[in-house]
């Protein structure tokens, strides 16, 4: 039996008072699975995959109501560091920290959290992140050059061995590859498939293609709320809702 990774409970969020971007939205992720979170632009995919490491707080005035539970514990309860420690987060831009070499970026999450290490220590996680990425054969001479000559496929590569470095719970992408090319966007689903291994993976992508070659799970959102939500075969072949149908078959927006 798969057990359950987070639990979502009844979660709102606004970011003025008189309109929510996320409408009480109940919904469990399963452990070691990719859950794509789907809807058109302004649905509340983001805001709901930023609450899951309560990124959402560095906007001001933001009200959450409900809770969030990872492995039974209540993110809201816990600090924010810690939340961000047990899920890492990829963007949609390809972001190494500029000034950083590839060696600093995967350890950029030690850091930030002022966790030392010995020199042996750096070196393991780097090694394995870069491999876990399939991207160690491709910079091991390079380590401690700035990441600015990687391609954009590489350098999203590099994100994502910088969010695994810290061997988080939960792996949240937001549209990881919309800025990537097919080559480079094939690569990272290969890697994504390969990763859920380890990691509970949740991706928003408007992406369906996508979403329907990786994902194991989908959520259908629609102005704030979940529409649908179940195995990604079954909602992309007898959708319930009429509105998850008609965003399927692209006759939506």
């Amino acid at each position: 039996m798969e057990n359950l990774k987070l639990q979502i409970n009844d979660l709102s969020v606004a970011y003025t008072p008189e309109k929510l971007a996320v409408k009480h939205v109940t919904t469990g992720i399963l452990e070691r699975t990719i859950t794509a979170i789907m809807g058109p632009s302004g649905c509340g995919k983001s805001t709901l995959l930023r609450a899951i490491n309560r990124m959402h707080e560095l906007y001001p005035d933001i009200r959450v109501t409900g809770e969030i539970l990872l492995d039974e514990r209540n993110i809201f309860k816990m600090n924010p560091m810690e939340v961000r420690r047990m899920a890492g987060m990829v963007f949609q831009r390809p972001n190494p920290f500029p000034t950083m070499s590839i060696y600093d970026n995967v350890l950029a999450g030690y850091k930030l959290n002022g966790i030392r290490l010995s020199k042996a220590q750096k070196d393991e996680i780097v090694e394995t992140s870069l491999t876990s990425v399939g991207l160690w054969s491709e910079v091991r001479d390079s380590l401690f050059r700035k990441g600015g000559f990687l391609s954009g496929g590489q350098q999203q590569r590099l994100c994502i061995a910088r969010a695994i470095a810290l061997k988080p719970e939960v792996l949240l992408m937001d549209e990881p590859t919309s800025a990537l090319d097919p080559i480079a966007t094939h690569r990272v689903e290969e890697l994504m498939l390969e990763l859920k291994k380890e990691f509970t993976i949740v991706i928003v992508t408007h992406n369906m293609a996508q979403a329907a070659r990786i994902s194991d799970y989908s959520l259908f959102m629609y102005l704030g709320e979940l529409v649908e939500s179940g195995r990604t075969q079954t909602l992309f072949t007898t959708p319930k809702d009429k509105r998850t149908e008609e965003y399927l078959s692209g006759q939506f927006g």
